[in-house]
């Protein structure tokens, strides 16, 4: 079992205004502390393309006019150690979950668009869950940092 070194945060939280140029910031604020625990590259792939997701359709298309703030908050803790990443937004309300998971049955040129992303997230992340409460959008996704046998 992995430990938190006793002057490790526990959490952390980052506000800024959602605008895909601050993508970068944003993943370097989530892969910082992953790094620091010596995280595989593997679980820290996998946890930046998500992050990259969900991050990136906040910026385009939460706010109908022009960009709001994002808060992007992480939680390291928990047995199995796992990151909670929530993302809060006062954009329109929107649930990414309610979409119905694509038919990947079809060729890409068949399939509706949209709604890949989402399904990449739920597949690759431990729990995902959504929330609108206080007037925000409030997804959060949690990955297991040392899955067993990995």
């Amino acid at each position: 079992m992995i430990n938190l070194p006793t002057n490790f945060p526990k959490t952390k939280t980052l506000t800024l205004t959602a605008e895909t140029d601050h993508l970068d910031d944003v993943l370097r604020f989530v892969m910082e502390p992953l790094d620091a625990l010596g995280c595989s590259e593997e679980v820290k792939t996998v946890l930046a393309i998500a992050v990259e997701e969900i991050y990136v359709n906040i910026a385009h298309y939460a706010y109908t006019a022009g960009h709001g703030p994002v808060t992007i908050r992480w939680e390291i803790g928990g047995s199995p150690l796992s990151v909670l990443v929530e993302f809060m937004d006062h954009g329109k309300p929107y649930n990414p979950l309610s979409r119905p998971d694509p038919d990947l049955t079809l060729s890409a040129e068949e399939r509706q668009i949209g709604g890949l992303g989402i399904y990449m997230v739920r597949q690759s992340m431990d729990e995902v869950s959504y929330a609108y409460r206080d007037s925000q959008n409030c997804f959060s996704m949690r990955k297991i940092l040392f899955p067993a046998g990995a």
